[in-house]
């Protein structure tokens, strides 16, 4: 796989070093926040994400339905249906929702996917956010992002420096490779289409016109508070349906915040993962920083990557002219 200069090639085995683009410097790029799915329980982590997202030279605005709450959700359908129609018209040109939870597959049907597309916005989101990522890929074949939210991530008592590094030099577009350690991946040099995000979510689409038909694509996958049985079913379900076969390698990210029971006996995500190469004739790659953890990365959704594991080391190409 070709190498980028480092101040393009950001490592997990190393701090990220500031880059040398000179458009880095440019007028700072604003974001538009939305909640699309979960009620905001703390507004204070909001109000401290825009803080620390204006540190870093993005301004921001919140929707005016951004804290709404009914029910578990961030208002009504109609209420978060409208920020994502006003989140089109707005001139910032990203738009991150603020957090994930449940709530966008109800919206799934109501929502103009290709205005989405034509408003040339940059989406990002994490979790619940995965079925509008895939959504809007299934329906337009437009690209969009899944990396931290104000929430979780730039909202938490202690924001991860290679998180914000990793999101700023993504919506930059300065992250050429991401290279991170994953000593038990299977060889694979390959080329392909990136798309996934929260297992659970992907799952969800399943027999629906919202899952991408991606043949010979780079599946990643993550989730959280699933136990590891959950995590082999909703995999099967993905095999039974032909869909992990299709791909030229599956990644997996963090699984996250699970609890075993003692009748598990040795049944743990390794076990999993057995399974996983013994089923499915695909390459598997390991260790990806991505999930509901601190360190994550922002990755494409819908956009063609190269994947190639060597000497211990995984490497994400995002940035080539294929």
């Amino acid at each position: 796989m070709p190498k980028a200069p480092h101040h393009d090639h950001a490592s997990l085995s190393e701090p990220v070093e500031p880059g040398g683009h000179p458009h880095r410097h440019a007028t700072p790029a604003g974001i538009y926040m939305i909640s699309p799915s979960g009620a905001v329980t703390d507004p204070s982590r909001i109000e401290l994400a825009r803080k620390r997202l204006a540190a870093m030279g993005f301004k921001t605005s919140l929707d005016r339905a951004a804290l709404a709450v009914h029910e578990r959700f961030a208002g009504t359908d109609a209420q978060r249906l409208a920020g994502i129609t006003r989140a089109l018209k707005q001139k910032h040109p990203i738009v991150m929702a603020t957090r994930g939870g449940y709530g966008l597959s109800r919206l799934l049907p109501l929502i103009d996917w290709q205005a989405v597309a034509d408003s040339g916005k940059i989406f990002i989101g994490l979790s619940d956010f995965t079925v509008f990522n895939l959504a809007l890929l299934a329906r337009t074949g437009a690209a969009s992002f899944t990396g931290p939210g104000a929430v979780f991530d730039f909202g938490a008592p202690k924001l991860d420096d290679l998180t914000a590094d990793l999101f700023a030099e993504s919506m930059r577009g300065e992250l050429e490779i991401l290279s991170f350690e994953s000593p038990d991946s299977d060889p694979v040099d390959a080329r392909g289409i990136l798309w996934g995000g929260n297992l659970a979510m992907v799952a969800s689409l399943v027999g629906t016109p919202y899952l991408p038909k991606i043949k010979g694509g780079i599946l990643f996958l993550e989730d959280v508070s699933e136990h590891p049985f959950r995590v082999e079913r909703m995999l099967t379900q993905l095999w039974h349906a032909g869909v992990l076969e299709r791909q030229k390698a599956i990644v997996l990210g963090h699984f996250s915040d699970y609890r075993l029971a003692s009748h598990d006996n040795g049944y743990d995500m390794p076990s999993v993962l057995e399974w996983l190469r013994r089923t499915v004739k695909v390459p598997v790659v390991t260790r990806l920083p991505y999930g509901h953890t601190k360190v994550k990365a922002t990755l494409p959704i819908g956009r063609k990557v190269g994947i190639a594991t060597e000497d211990g080391m995984a490497h994400l190409v995002l940035e080539e002219h294929f």
